[in-house]
């Protein structure tokens, strides 16, 4: 076969182009056009990373197999977030706007670990993938003085982004600490029918994630409970509205946003704060990445030892799972 279709590559650019009709050459143009995505797909693309079906098999399966297994303490997470996915990957074809997903909770909540394993699921090359593009608050977006050289440069690198692969995943991480009105710009980006250049947005998925609203959460989930509700029985509607406003209202890069006040955000997921019963399990988990399986009277000592609980409720650890690694660490040397 790749002897044949060379013999007829050889051949197309050895004959002049005067030998050639108009309609000929429309044709032969076609033709030339696919044999060279042929060689694409069955040469480079089988070996390096591209933008198809290879690369980002979007295999929505495998992440509701990891999150049943390794997520823990956050039901409305697994009942909203796997079904968005979902939905965004079967209706691509007719979708009109990318899927954009906003995560809040406290730190130790599992945000960075929900999104570390959606591009895990979704990209052969997990995180590392060149169609995976992270920011940092901090590192990216620092100081207050150049919001407008980092609203440009964010219009500018989703859009060459989305150039390079319209299924490319965006996340964007420690929202609360970047500068107010830095998405302004992004907020057309990520609308429906957004650009009229021909670049499809419609494919992507945009990933917030923010510690704003931690503690409107942990507050309305102890108030929930001491009502006698059980945190199993909480709801997104539970929290989604009150999110809503305090993203909208609190310092960060969603106060007063575009993104909030035009809709473009399709889901607000709260990430409930942990229990001690959670610390627990995250703690055996830690362990049984060692292989190990600790003794009672260790998991005890690192509970009295190093984890606060919230002064208010006295039912939230304050850092959540945030802080186990080095602990189980420090309790195996």
């Amino acid at each position: 076969m790749f002897l044949e279709l060379s013999m007829s590559l050889c051949v197309l650019l050895i004959l002049p182009a005067e030998s050639f009709e108009p309609f000929s050459m429309t044709a032969v143009g076609l033709g030339l056009a696919g044999t060279a995505v042929y060689f694409k797909n069955q040469t480079y693309c089988r070996f390096y990373e591209c933008c198809d079906d290879r690369s980002i098999p979007g295999d929505v399966q495998a992440l509701r197999s990891s999150l049943e297994s390794t997520l823990i303490g956050q039901h409305i997470v697994a009942q909203h977030v796997v079904p968005a996915l979902t939905a965004h990957f079967s209706s691509q074809r007719t979708s009109r706007k990318p899927l954009v997903i906003s995560f809040h909770g406290q730190p130790g909540t599992g945000k960075n670990f929900v999104a570390e394993q959606i591009a895990q699921a979704l990209y052969l090359e997990g995180s590392r993938s060149g169609y995976v593009a992270k920011y940092l608050g901090q590192a990216d977006f620092p100081q207050e003085e150049r919001l407008g050289e980092y609203k440009e440069r964010i219009n500018r690198e989703v859009r060459q982004q989305l150039n390079n692969c319209p299924r490319s995943l965006f996340i964007f991480d420690e929202v609360d600490k970047m500068p107010s009105g830095v998405f302004d710009t992004l907020a057309s980006l990520v609308d429906y029918n957004a650009f009229a250049d021909g670049t499809d947005n419609t494919k992507a998925i945009f990933i917030f994630i923010s510690n704003t609203g931690g503690v409107h959460i942990a507050d309305h989930l102890g108030q929930l409970m001491l009502g006698g509700k059980l945190r199993e029985d909480t709801r997104l509607s539970d929290f989604e509205p009150l999110l809503k406003k305090a993203a909208y209202n609190t310092h960060g890069g969603l106060k007063k946003t575009a993104l909030i006040d035009s809709h473009v955000i399709d889901h607000f997921i709260p990430f409930l704060p942990m229990e001690k019963t959670h610390v627990i399990k995250c703690l055996e988990a830690e362990f049984g990445r060692w292989k190990k399986t600790p003794d009672k009277s260790i998991i005890d000592d690192i509970l009295k030892d190093s984890i606060s609980f919230d002064s208010k409720h006295g039912l939230f650890a304050i850092s959540g799972c945030k802080t186990l690694e080095k602990k189980v660490a420090m309790a195996l040397n």
